[in-house]
């Protein structure tokens, strides 16, 4: 096996922490002795060991003169765990391989440059793209500490999430829709607006054995969510917030005693401001969310400019109907040079159905 090989094997190491290491990153690393793998591990859990010291653990035979393979630069600093530099140092480790430089302030090449000052040959950038994109969402909140939010919604050829009559279950298939749970595991938070509480009364749970629950954020502007909804009736078991723009500290008191956690957010074109509700998220360690709204929403998400990805899943079918729903309403652009652009995507099949994600190019809609 050669370099590009084994970061593959430290790659698909990395992703069995998806959903459990935010808002730390996932990685893996591998050591190799004279052609063997002696060692292998990951991050398991946001607060327990690192990949490399798992890897260390993990050593049928003593490491030293070995070469790690990780995924991402090793950590510098203490946080809730050592620094993994002093780790390989004192394992004797010859040569370190890496996938990913780390654009954490606290590291950002200070891991490469310590390993390097005490003798230990780094390799950088192998299979760096891959990497890269697997810490999407750790990247974006460690540079700016916003969620990566992902914009997702089903639909059939002809653009539409509903009949004319409303009705929406299902438009896909069940392979798609068991995608869309593995999503729910993998992102921290879940947002809708109260539009789709009022339409749907979803529970917004990950339903999937081992697996969590993300976050619930229900953007409620004039705070119109019924108390007997199922996201405030489970709200002392799946943490739930409410974004709202109304003040009534004695409407409040009975979404509190739900279990329900109140976010007070300022108004901003007639709804909750979703830039500044991001940057209340942002602090309580929410590192992303999948944003699972109606049109509404997803129209002042996109407006608004909080969208990083689009997660668009596309039924061999067609609705037809002048009123049925489509993905994004709203205001609408005004000219075809005012649209939100999408970076080339990925296409994927899922049963019958397809998946594209695509990334928004950074653009705030102008009013021109």
């Amino acid at each position: 096996m050669n370099d590009r090989e084994y970061m593959e094997l430290a790659l698909e190491l990395a992703k069995r922490g998806c959903g459990w290491t935010a808002p730390n990153p996932m990685v893996g690393a591998v050591i190799v002795k004279n052609s063997k793998i002696i060692g292998q591990g990951w991050h398991e859990r946001y607060g327990l060991p690192h990949a490399e010291r798992n890897a260390l653990a993990s050593c049928m035979e003593p490491p030293i003169g070995a070469t790690m393979y990780v995924t991402l630069e090793p950590c510098c600093h203490y946080g809730r765990q050592p620094p993994c530099t002093d780790a390989i140092l004192e394992a004797g480790i010859r040569r370190v391989v890496v996938g990913s430089k780390d654009p954490n302030p606290l590291v950002a090449g200070k891991g490469i440059q310590i390993l390097q000052s005490h003798g230990v040959e780094v390799t950088e950038n192998v299979l760096g793209e891959e990497c890269d994109k697997l810490n999407e969402v750790f990247f974006h909140y460690i540079q700016t500490k916003l969620p990566y939010v992902v914009m997702k919604y089903a639909m059939t050829m002809d653009g539409k999430i509903a009949t004319c009559t409303g009705a929406s279950k299902w438009i896909t298939g069940e392979e798609a829709r068991s995608h869309v749970q593995r999503q729910r595991h993998r992102y921290t938070g879940i947002m809708a607006g109260v539009g789709t509480v009022l339409a749907d009364d979803p529970l917004l749970t990950c339903r999937i054995p081992d697996s969590k629950n993300p976050v619930r954020i229900i953007c409620d502007t004039a705070l119109r969510t019924p108390l007997t909804a199922q996201v405030v009736t489970t709200a002392h078991e799946i943490p739930t917030i409410l974004s709202t723009c109304c003040t009534d500290q004695e409407r409040w008191q009975e979404y509190e005693k739900a279990g329900c956690r109140m976010m007070l957010v300022d108004k901003k074109d007639g709804h909750v401001d979703l830039q500044q509700l991001m940057e209340k998220l942002g602090q309580e360690q929410i590192d992303s969310i999948l944003l699972e709204g109606g049109g509404t929403l997803n129209w002042s998400a996109l407006e608004s400019g909080i969208v990083q990805k689009v997660q668009t899943y596309i039924a061999s079918k067609l609705f037809g109907g002048q009123e049925a729903k489509t993905p994004v309403e709203g205001r609408g652009i005004l000219k075809p040079d005012d649209a939100f652009f999408l970076k080339p995507g990925t296409v994927t099949r899922l049963g019958e159905d397809f998946l594209i994600e695509s990334e928004v190019v950074n653009h705030v809609y102008r009013d021109h």
